[in-house]
């Protein structure tokens, strides 16, 4: 990244959530004003599997659906403890910010920062993302822990926050979100957090005037991190 370009605009690659899309998550992320989103050069990336059930969006937002990578959670399941297609959708990434990167850091809501959380580890380990420059910092949208207390880690994640993560991260956390005691246990994995909360549930939400404090403070560090 040239010192140019950052300056203007943080480049971010942008992973939806569980069962919808890249349009749909540029439709949500943009629940937040232009004055921030105008700091930032977001790019929505679709997951490589199409959905392979019921998307909890369906009748709010139209199809096509896709998933990042599938779990054994079912009707009695309580945890997701079996992966299918993890290290295969992480190479899905690679290959996109290879082909249009350089990206600075990533944005995740839901399964897609569930995902974004573990990369940095992973990739601090020398296990994925070893064609592109090291992510320098994390968005994370309603996230959680692979290797927490619902999700087991697949064995490519097995050390993902051992040790913590150092990048910065701005974790965004929902009193209403039925993955909000999740999306606080994994602060304890990254070296300094800065947290939202929000009243709502699993959704993006609107920023109040603390939380969009919150954001532009976190914009103005990460645009002089990628100058450094």
């Amino acid at each position: 990244m040239t010192e140019s370009r950052a300056r203007e605009k943080p480049r971010i690659l942008s992973l939806h959530g569980f069962r919808t899309s890249a349009k749909i998550l540029e439709t949500q992320i943009h629940k937040w004003p232009e004055s921030v989103l105008e700091k930032l050069d977001l790019v929505y990336l679709d997951a490589p599997y199409p959905s392979t059930g019921r998307s909890g969006v369906e009748g709010i937002f139209d199809p096509p659906y896709f998933e990042w990578f599938q779990t054994n959670q079912g009707v009695g399941v309580q945890n997701f403890t079996e992966y299918e297609n993890f290290e295969e959708c992480i190479a899905f990434i690679e290959d996109f910010m290879v082909k249009n990167g350089p990206f600075d850091g990533l944005l995740g809501f839901s399964q897609g920062a569930i995902l974004a959380a573990a990369l940095p580890g992973m990739q601090g380990e020398g296990l994925v993302l070893t064609k592109v420059p090291k992510i320098q910092f994390l968005i994370l949208i309603s996230g959680a822990k692979l290797g927490g207390s619902k999700f087991s880690a697949p064995p490519l994640a097995a050390n993902a926050f051992s040790p913590p993560v150092k990048c910065p991260s701005l974790h965004v956390i929902g009193e209403n979100d039925f993955q909000k005691l999740e999306s606080i246990a994994l602060l304890d994995s990254f070296v300094d957090p800065i947290v939202i909360h929000h009243p709502k549930g699993h959704t993006i939400p609107k920023l109040d005037d603390q939380s969009l404090e919150i954001v532009n403070n976190f914009i103005e560090k990460i645009r002089n991190l990628a100058t450094t």
